[in-house]
């Protein structure tokens, strides 16, 4: 499949590296010539440099042969422009642009063809419905989401107070109480694949498999208390933090947001008349004292730099806010906040890769594809949700007898809406719906490749 990466920044970037490490044919367009140097010495790419909305380049581009085109410059109108100038050269090319400015929202979607638009993708607004869903159940890290919302694969820190710790995986359901297993553990910073003998520790992340609805059994039952959130710091004005704050205040949560830019401020406490916004320097430690920061129930660093979003939070941890969660715009960041074990980490960039990752997997095949895939373990392994078809092998065999790939683990059967956690004795059939978790290197493209030839 020939892909091409119009622009190299944070988005463009990621998806450079996720796409060739899985070998799709890419070229990247970008307007500097130094950054194209780099991406080319990381990764087995062709570039071009140039305006990628300008038809010479998008020839040059090989456009007129592409099967994708993925337009994620900063500027949504350029994205825009060059999604249709390529669908003018090639009127069976897939398109996806990366469209930031929320005003734009409502008009992508009703306008969609006649941007000759396959797809449109915002990293701030999915950033925070990811957000949103973990302030929904505060003892989880990670929240990811299969088959329509019924079954999640959910992250928990062990601390020495969790009734699992030095306990076999065999015993997790008469501690649990409830249908759950396993699936990845984290533990000093390497990703292991459990049996039911491992032992878990204190300072493990383990993943586990539940049924949504058993969410609220599974805190309650490992003894992790929580409380609903009533009210929510924001430390940053940016996009995020303004879908966030739409969102929490529909819910009935109470805002705080600290912005320290008096135009930006401004704007967001006319856009959020609703919210209590504040002017001022989130990563000054008076500030935060002068705004009752401890009281309240989450505390979530948004601004533009990293660092900074780390320092915010390693404060709020230490100011006994009970759940702190940070947004990071670098992959390697990611590891860095799970290491400080303050909260959940969040990247725009990479749930946005995730998305367009599953695009480019069902538009090259017809079926067989996944229907979900989402990063878990800080990226170092995958769960993915297939459906079960006439070409899937091993229907109706029980799980005991079907030999699976390394390191491959089915966490989850779903049939008529019903939810099973497998066993030796389970199987699947055609029309289930099936969740597999895999390490991040070992590819799984379509559901046949979990199994053993």
């Amino acid at each position: 499949m020939n892909i091409i990466i119009a622009g190299t920044g944070k988005v463009g970037g990621a998806l450079t590296r996720l796409l060739s490490s899985e070998g799709y044919d890419l070229t990247v367009i970008d307007l500097h010539a130094d950054v194209l140097e780099s991406i080319v010495e990381k990764h087995d790419v062709i570039s071009v440099e140039g305006n990628c909305a300008q038809m010479s380049v998008l020839k040059a581009a090989g456009v007129e042969t592409a099967d994708l085109l993925i337009a994620a410059t900063r500027e949504d109108e350029v994205n825009l422009l060059c999604c249709m100038t390529a669908h003018a050269l090639n009127p069976k090319i897939h398109t996806i642009a990366r469209i930031r400015d929320p005003e734009y929202n409502d008009q992508i979607y009703m306008m969609r063809d006649s941007f000759a638009l396959s797809m449109a993708v915002n990293p701030e607004l999915q950033a925070a419905t990811e957000i949103a869903r973990l302030l929904e159940y505060p003892g989880f890290l990670q929240r990811d989401s299969f088959v329509q919302d019924r079954v999640e694969i959910v992250e928990i820190l062990l601390n020495e107070k969790n009734p699992l710790c030095d306990k076999a995986l065999i015993d997790l359901p008469s501690i649990a109480k409830c249908r759950v297993l396993v699936c990845t553990v984290v533990r000093d910073r390497q990703t292991i694949m459990p049996d039911g003998h491992f032992v878990l520790r204190a300072g493990d992340r383990i993943f586990v498999t539940a049924p949504t609805q058993e969410l609220t059994t599974l805190l309650s039952n490992l003894g992790i208390l929580t409380r609903k959130v009533r009210r929510v710091a924001l430390c940053g004005g940016g996009r995020v933090s303004f879908y966030l704050a739409k969102m929490l205040l529909r819910a009935g949560i109470s805002v705080l947001l600290i912005e320290k830019d008096p135009e930006r401020a401004r704007e967001l406490s006319e856009l959020l008349p609703d919210a209590d916004v504040v002017l001022g320097d989130a990563t000054s430690h008076t500030v935060l004292e002068q705004e009752d920061v401890d009281r309240c129930d989450a505390v979530v660093s948004l601004t533009g730099l990293d660092e900074m979003n780390i320092i915010i939070s390693l404060y709020a941890h230490d100011l006994g806010v009970s759940q702190v969660i940070t947004k990071v715009g670098r992959e390697e960041s990611i590891g860095i906040v799970n290491r400080l074990a303050t909260g959940s980490a969040i990247c725009p960039q990479e749930l946005c890769g995730s998305i367009i990752v599953r695009y480019v997997r069902a538009a090259e095949r017809e079926s067989g594809a996944a229907i979900t895939i989402h990063s878990i373990a800080s990226g170092m392994a995958e769960a993915s949700e297939f459906m079960v078809d006439e070409k899937t092998l091993n229907r109706g065999k029980p799980l005991r007898d079907i030999r699976l790939r390394k390191n491959t683990l089915l966490v989850c059967i779903s049939r008529n809406g019903r939810m099973e956690i497998p066993n030796g004795n389970s199987s699947f059939e055609t029309g289930d719906t099936v969740v597999v978790v895999t390490e991040r290197n070992s590819m799984v493209q379509e559901l046949n490749d979990i199994f053993q030839v």
